[in-house]
This record gives structure tokens, C-alpha cells and sequence, in this order.
């Protein structure tokens, strides 16, 4: 008889556990609260406009291929991706436009032509981004920072020699300042905090890892939208066997003895031999897993930004638009230190919008644009969201109409939105915090959630525990779950 596991919640790093467990032989099942798989990586559609509801960046497309690899599943048979030649377009207030090519030589040529700088500072800063890669992925992001063994490695030992140069000592803006040459490259490279939901300002400089994995291992897109990284690995795990239970919460994690039993869901228990839980650690602690000792320390930690997010349909193109583009105040500091220190935003919320905007006919009608645009807010305390949006809408479209010389109001045909409120309703992230715990300490890393427990045969995944959130990290999460089974 084979052996059983349930997987509660179909977040990108639930449907990435269940596909792993079923390639070990396990029976598994997914458990999930909404009617649709994804979590955060889901779509949404307005009369003709389609758009990906959140992650807009896709990068390390090797954790998603090596789950087609490892069930022997032709990954072109379910899912289709390219890179992309540029990683983002930069609007600065001054008019000024700054394209981020992929490709080096490009991008320099652009540093040095359009901000009249020496590009050497630049091309030193991504060396040195792939350096702390190279040094710390091995252990931070592909291990468990909580087991023994995990340091006695060879990789260890070379992270530990590496530690002088990992600017873990400095704040990631303080590494920047000191690097760059140039207050919009500063302003470019302050704004990787921002990826898993931390002011440039407290996270440490060992941040700095992140331009490389934009630039050194590239960003990619997939060809239907984000979304269909979801479905393609929802299909994959169809054909592996997998059940998804949908618009099935789960009530209760059940345990006994220090041992994991299944779960409760509409009044019944659901033995297993394995639970792994996709959740957000806070409200499984609260709602989930009843009578265990909670990690008050953990759980304590402070929560990451949210996100406020229009979903606009476009009645025109913006040729100078593709996909990835950011719009910069030139005033940003104090935007950050009202999100991270009070919990506010401020009247001007436009530290940067930040536009995916496609032309795609399966995203938007012919001549149409649909455009996902996101600023960052503080994760939800009770303030008044229903005011903040107002602002934030007017101040975005100001913003946007100065620096595309348009009448934005009259283009927009189709609208929803999503706040913190709506991000905690539909994806229980506790606040609306999109990537569970800020990185605002340089021992947070340290201080996230274990993958495993003190309860036999449950553990933890997703962008709340270890390593982090965003898409490579929610993958990397189920990895590490699937070493600590072997």
C-alpha cells in the first residue's frame, strides 16, 4: 500500500510539494479554500482583457523545468517560455528613459550615453552580485538554515570565507551608495529590496544577489502569461496522479503524540502519512495546527510590504511600454520609512509604479493594452484602504500622464484592484504581506519559519518559511522539503 500525503493549499510551492511527493510514490492530495489553484500566481479577466492577478517577473526557469525532468514529462508539452531581451524600461520624472538590456554590452553602452557616467561601476556591481550568489545560494536558498548537517559542507565553509565581502554589514543602500556612481542607478538597484518586500534602507547588502539573478541568469516570460506556469504544473500533477480538492478549506491539521495524522476539512478527518502545509505560517498557527506550542519569536517578526495593484484595460498602445516598466519619484527614502516605520503611506505613494503592460491578443482586444500597475503599501493594520485607494489612483494617473504626456482617465475602459485587504481574503497572507516576513535585520533569513517541525511528518512551504518569498523561492522551499524526507 502505498504511502499518503496531503498538501494543504495549491500555492505555486504546494503544487511544486505535490508534484515531488508523487514522483517518491506518494497518494496525494491537495487541499485548497478558493474554487482555483495558484495562490497569488492566478489571472484575472475584464470583457476582453486578461491579466496575470500577481508575480509579474519570472526568473530561474530551471526550478520549474526540473519538475517536468524529474516526472520524465516533456516540459513542451505543457509549458512554453523566452527570455526576454530587456529586463525593464526605467521613466525618471526629468523625462529621462533608461532601458536595462539583457544583453551587457547593450546595457553599458546605454549607462554611459544616457547618464554620461563611466560604466565600470556598473559592470563591478554585477560581478559582485554574482559572486554573493555564488557564495550563498547554496547554503541560504537551497538548504535549511535550521539542520545541523546543512553546515557541514563544503559550501558552508566557503560561504564563511566569503562573509568580509557580503555586505551583510551594511544596509542594501549603503552598499549601493558605495558602489554606484550615479543616484537613478542607485535608485534602480535600491528598488531589489523591494522583491521580497524590505526597505533598501534596513535589509542588509547581501541583497545585492538579486541583480544578478535578473541580469546574470535573465528574465524570462512565459508565452501564455504568468499564469500558465499554474496551470502547467497543475496539469502536470494531474497526470502524475495528484487530487485537488477545490473550495475545500482545511479546518484543523490534525496531531497526536507529536505526530502528524492527516487533516479536517467539512467535518472529516483525512488520514495521511505526510501533511505539508502551503499556508501562511501566521494564520496556520492560528487556525490550523490548534494545541501546538507556537514559536512566538518567529511568528513575531515583522510582516513585508503589500501591494496596491489596478488592473486597467487600455484603449491604446503605448509603443514605448513592453511588459516590464517602472516609473521612479525622485523622492523615495521617506516613502519607505513610512511603510516600514508607521505603517502609512504617505500623500505622494509613487516611490515606483510599476507597469507590466502588455499587447498580446489573448491579453487584450486588437489596438488595446491591459495594464497591471502596483505601488507599494504597507501590509494591512487597519487602515482606511478604501481613502488610500482614491489617492493612490489619482497621484498614480497624475504621475503617469506627466511622464507619458497623456490623458490617461479617458483610456482606462476596463478596472478592478487589489489591496491588502483583498490579498489576506484571498490568499489568507497574514496583513496582505506578500512575502510573510520583511528582511529588514540581517538575521532574518535566520529567524524565517523552518520547512520541517517538531511534529513528525509535517512541514512547511511557500513564501512565509524558508527561503523566502517570490516564484524561485516558493520552489526552492518544496526542494528543501523533499531533501529532508529522504
Amino acid at each position: 500500500m502505498s504511502k499518503t500525503a496531503i498538501v494543504v493549499g495549491s500555492g505555486i510551492a504546494g503544487i511544486s510539494s505535490a508534484i515531488r511527493l508523487a514522483n517518491k510514490g506518494y497518494d496525494v492530495q491537495v487541499f485548497e479554500a478558493n474554487s482555483y489553484p495558484g495562490g497569488k500566481l492566478t489571472e484575472r479577466k475584464l470583457n476582453g482583457f486578461r491579466f496575470d492577478a500577481g508575480p509579474s517577473l519570472f526568473t530561474m526557469p530551471n526550478l520549474i523545468e526540473e519538475l517536468f525532468d524529474l516526472s520524465s514529462k516533456n516540459i513542451e508539452d505543457y509549458f512554453s517560455y523566452s527570455r526576454c531581451d530587456v529586463s525593464c524600461k526605467y521613466f525618471f520624472e526629468d523625462g529621462l528613459q533608461l532601458t536595462f538590456y539583457q544583453d551587457e554590452a547593450k546595457l553599458f553602452k546605454e549607462v554611459e550615453s544616457k547618464l554620461n557616467v563611466d560604466s565600470l561601476p556598473l559592470r563591478n556591481q554585477i560581478k559582485k552580485s554574482k559572486f554573493i550568489y555564488d557564495n550563498t545560494s547554496g547554503i541560504f536558498m537551497e538548504k535549511s538554515l535550521h539542520k545541523l548537517k546543512s553546515y557541514l559542507s563544503f559550501s558552508i565553509i566557503k560561504s564563511v570565507l566569503s562573509i568580509p565581502r557580503l555586505r551583510l554589514f551594511k544596509s542594501l543602500h549603503e552598499s549601493n551608495l558605495k558602489a554606484l556612481n550615479h543616484p537613478k542607478l542607485i535608485q534602480i538597484f535600491d528598488r531589489y529590496a523591494t522583491y521580497n518586500g524590505s526597505s533598501p534602507y534596513k535589509a542588509p547588502g547581501v541583497l545585492s544577489v538579486i541583480p544578478h539573478i535578473e541580469h546574470g541568469i535573465g528574465t524570462y516570460f512565459p508565452k501564455e502569461g504568468m499564469h500558465s506556469i499554474t496551470l502547467s504544473l497543475v496539469k502536470l500533477a494531474e497526470d502524475l496522479g495528484v487530487k485537488f480538492n477545490y473550495n475545500e478549506k482545511v479546518q484543523e491539521i490534525i496531531t497526536e503524540r507529536n505526530r502528524v495524522l492527516g487533516v479536517k476539512s467539512k467535518d472529516k478527518i483525512n488520514y495521511s502519512d505526510v501533511v505539508i502545509c502551503n499556508s501562511d505560517i501566521k494564520p496556520a498557527y492560528k487556525h490550523l495546527l490548534k494545541g501546538i506550542k507556537k514559536p512566538l519569536k518567529t511568528l513575531g517578526q515583522e510582516p513585508s510590504s503589500s501591494a496596491m495593484i489596478f488592473y486597467w484595460g487600455i484603449n491604446k498602445q503605448f509603443e514605448e511600454l513592453d511588459l516590464h516598466n517602472i516609473f521612479f519619484s525622485e523622492e523615495y527614502e521617506k516613502e519607505f520609512n513610512a511603510i516600514f516605520e508607521k505603517g502609512e503611506v504617505i500623500e505622494d505613494p509613487t516611490v515606483y509604479i510599476n507597469i507590466t503592460s502588455k499587447k498580446n491578443q489573448n491579453d487584450a482586444p486588437i489596438g488595446m493594452e491591459n495594464w497591471f500597475v502596483m505601488i507599494n503599501v504597507p501590509y494591512n493594520s487597519g487602515q482606511d484602504w478604501l481613502q488610500i485607494r482614491k489617492e493612490a489612483r489619482k497621484n498614480i494617473i497624475k504621475k503617469l500622464n506627466s511622464l507619458l504626456k497623456t490623458n490617461l482617465e479617458d483610456l482606462i475602459i476596463e478596472e478592478d484592484f487589489l489591496d491588502p485587504v483583498r490579498i489576506e481574503s484571498r490568499t489568507s497572507s497574514f496583513g496582505g504581506a506578500l512575502y510573510g516576513a520583511s528582511s529588514n535585520d540581517r538575521m532574518a533569513a535566520f529567524f524565517r519559519h523552518p520547512n520541517f517541525s517538531k511534529i513528525k511528518g509535517l512541514f512547511f512551504v511557500g513564501g512565509s518559511v524558508h527561503p523566502g518569498g517570490g516564484i524561485p523561492l516558493c520552489l526552492l522551499s518544496s526542494k528543501i522539503v523533499d531533501s529532508l524526507q529522504d
